[in-house]
């Protein structure tokens, strides 16, 4: 369970003794206050081996027993229950080779029902990793946007994906999408963020004579590159770097910074909350 709620006096031990009380077997309980939001987040596990309460009855539960009394916000995850990822991809492959070699090696308890892009480039990736790979073209002028949208939506439900993975896919993502998926499409941003946001943000880094660059991964909003950041990294660089070349030591960046917020995602660890994310560890 992932929750939030007003910072007050007995918020833990009434969570903690729900569970008990209940034969829960607590594995795991993370916490942290916001003392200037004055705000708890709290990431806990229990086994269900000999809980009391039926799975499907234990989010009611802990809305009529905690959640009223504390005005908390929480959601329930069940470690059975696979979350389904979709990667939508351009035409740079490096990202989506990184994501899949992960998946293939079995580090991410996660399946991939798709692969969605608005170019045919990197359907051979699907075809060797056997992921299906869709194409929906998108003009230049934009003037099918709401028609490729509705059709990537309607995959997107029939694949019954929970989550989606922008492995830099270059199209702006619809306000429908993003209503449908809030906080649930992660974007890879080829810049450690707020600086240099929108294109070629490395050629803009060494137009302004940067000694460092950066990757960040956030949750995607209808405002361009101002998501919640989940994860963050940088390298050092020099007088003697060209463009070319920060492009090539971003590229191994974003690859790694990607895949660490995927993990997060994936684990159930991270909380969101006005524009801004609790990670857990």
């Amino acid at each position: 369970m992932l929750l939030h709620c007003p910072d007050r006096q007995g918020i833990i031990n009434d969570v903690t003794r729900f569970i008990t009380d209940n034969r829960g077997n607590i594995v795991y309980l993370d916490q942290y206050v916001d003392t200037i939001e004055s705000r708890l987040f709290m990431r806990i596990e229990w086994d269900l081996e000999a809980f009391l309460i039926p799975r499907d009855s234990i989010e009611e539960y802990i809305r009529t027993m905690i959640a009223r009394k504390y005005e908390m916000e929480f959601k329930i995850y069940f470690s059975d229950v696979r979350p389904r990822m979709a990667i939508f991809v351009s035409k740079m492959s490096h990202c989506i080779y990184d994501l899949l070699a992960r998946y293939k090696a079995g580090e991410w308890d996660v399946d991939i029902p798709c692969i969605v892009s608005n170019h045919e480039d990197l359907r051979f990736i699907g075809e060797q990793f056997d992921i299906p790979y869709y194409v929906f073209p998108v003009e230049k002028d934009h003037s099918n946007a709401a028609e490729v949208e509705k059709a990537e939506m309607e995959l997107l439900a029939r694949e019954n994906v929970s989550f989606i993975v922008l492995a830099r896919y270059m199209q702006i993502i619809g306000d429908n999408m993003i209503a449908a998926y809030p906080n649930h499409i992660i974007n890879i941003h080829h810049s450690f963020l707020p600086a240099f946001i929108g294109a070629k943000p490395y050629h803009q880094a060494y137009q302004r004579g940067v000694k460092i660059i950066g990757a960040t991964s956030h949750y995607v909003t209808a405002e361009l590159d101002a998501g919640p950041i989940i994860e963050q990294d940088v390298v050092r660089i020099s007088h003697k770097d060209t463009p070319e070349s920060l492009v090539g030591k971003g590229r191994d960046l974003e690859k790694i910074v990607l895949s660490r917020a995927v993990t997060k995602h994936i684990e159930r660890k991270i909380l969101t909350y006005k524009n801004r994310t609790v990670i857990f560890n």
